[in-house]
């Protein structure tokens, strides 16, 4: 079982995502950082809409989908659904995420070391941080 570190910064959530859930079902623990700072291509107000249905999907019970408010968090939900949620493998890999907003447990070697996916930015976007600010 390897570690990989992944700089989320200016990522787009989807590849970040897929790539991300590659690794897990390899079997790698997975460390995602600057989670807050990962974008979602697409028109903005679409998007926040998007995202507040699906928060809302869950009516006053307590059985629907819980998505938090918390950018790390989010990103981590996010990435929950590109994997086989139904099956063991899928469970036992999502155990291997951490998601982090910034870099505060990590050493400064390891930071370094981080992945860094690179792609050119869309022309509309919004980041996860500023998702959870309309939200």
């Amino acid at each position: 079982m390897m570690k990989v570190i992944i700089n989320a910064h200016g990522a787009i959530v989807g590849r970040l995502g897929s790539h991300i859930a590659k690794e897990l079902l390899k079997g790698n623990e997975v460390v995602v950082i600057h989670s807050n700072e990962a974008i979602i291509s697409g028109n903005k107000k679409d998007i926040v809409e998007g995202i507040k249905r699906w928060r809302r999907k869950g009516g006053s019970s307590q059985k629907g989908p819980l998505v938090s408010k918390l950018p790390h968090l989010l990103l981590k939900r996010m990435i929950r659904g590109m994997l086989p949620w139904d099956r063991y493998k899928g469970k036992e890999a999502y155990k291997r995420l951490r998601c982090y907003a910034e870099t505060e447990s990590l050493n400064e070697e390891d930071v370094k070391k981080a992945i860094k996916l690179e792609h050119t930015k869309p022309v509309k976007y919004i980041s996860i941080k500023e998702i959870v600010k309309l939200l």
